[in-house]
């Protein structure tokens, strides 16, 4: 666990048990979503579209008996530009604080290579961490086919447990927060109860502006943007401010963006602006503007620019 501050909300019993848990998985495996359906709510972006997720981020589930402190991680793939490498180093370096690895798997389909090399990584950085496999995506497979897909993934790592779910329906969530909880170690509470993010609103803004350009573009635009919040303000107890710029990397991409007459950035204002009035509580005010930012993904400056830091050479 790493130093952080203890937060005492009430008298824990003696065998309350924290930890870490690294949420690993390929791209469209569905780990922001079943992050979300532990927590509850929703606090990690999700899409149909791989790579949807680009930092880690911590989710908080705690109970009465326990805090556990979920990293989801962006799907391990093969790297093509400095984004895709700094987003599989964020996933491999979760590995190394982990109490436990929960290796999120898609049991509708055969294990990939993709998979494969995942389980290469695992390996190679596990140490002594128990390895937990979540096979998602249960509701979407035969029980024939189900139980020789289990077996198959089975064979890919040394693993603990193999846990079906479906993040989407809640199958066997339940089960899989209840074995993740008895492999915690004793510890305290690090958060407060009803703490479910370390990140905060600006953040989160960001990434639902970013989710709503996802859904509503196609090809490679969803991949080339980045989201900047430059303004957060709450005007009023019922008004908080917003004011965002959408980064692409070629005027054709800004075109779509903005769409005829405007029309899509007026979408995606609208769809974000009621999907964060909804979290917020307020009315929500979005301001949104597109500008080209060439070759964004393989600049490092730019890429620490807009939040992305990869470490500096002999760091």
């Amino acid at each position: 666990m790493n130093d952080l501050d203890t937060v005492f909300d009430d008298v824990l019993p003696p065998d309350h048990r924290s930890g870490v848990v690294s949420v690993v998985g390929r791209p469209n495996v569905g780990k922001s979503t079943l992050i979300n359906r532990i927590l509850g709510q929703k606090i990690a972006i999700v899409s149909p579209k791989p790579q949807t997720t680009r930092r880690q981020q911590m989710g908080i589930y705690t109970d009465s008996k326990s805090q556990i402190l979920f990293m989801d991680t962006p799907g391990l793939h093969t790297p093509h530009h400095k984004l895709g490498e700094y987003m599989v180093g964020v996933a491999e370096e979760a590995l190394k604080d982990a109490d436990i690895i929960l290796w999120v798997l898609d049991i509708s389909v055969e294990p990939t290579k993709e998979d494969r090399q995942i389980a290469e990584l695992v390996e190679r950085s596990r140490g002594d961490t128990p390895v937990i496999l979540a096979l998602n995506k249960v509701d979407l497979v035969d029980p024939k086919t189900r139980e020789a897909h289990l077996d198959a993934y089975g064979e890919l790592v040394d693993n603990e447990a193999a846990i079906m779910v479906s993040a989407v329906q809640g199958d066997g969530v339940p089960d899989l927060v209840d074995y993740l909880r008895e492999g915690m170690p004793e510890g305290p509470r690090y958060y407060p109860v009803d703490q479910v993010s370390e990140v905060n609103m600006r953040f989160i803004a960001a990434e639902v502006i970013r989710e709503k350009i996802i859904l509503n573009t196609e090809k490679e635009v969803p991949y080339s943007v980045a989201v900047e919040v430059e303004e957060y303000k709450e005007r009023s107890e019922t008004m908080t401010y917003i004011s965002a710029t959408i980064y692409v990397e070629r005027d054709s991409q800004k075109g779509i963006l903005i769409g005829k007459n405007g029309d899509m950035i007026k979408r995606i204002g609208s769809e974000a602006r009621a999907e964060l009035a909804d979290m917020l509580g307020t009315q929500a005010y979005i301001e949104l503007r597109v500008k080209v930012l060439k070759n964004w993904r393989m600049d490092e400056d730019l890429m620490r620019r807009l939040g992305y830091r990869l470490p500096k050479k002999g760091d």
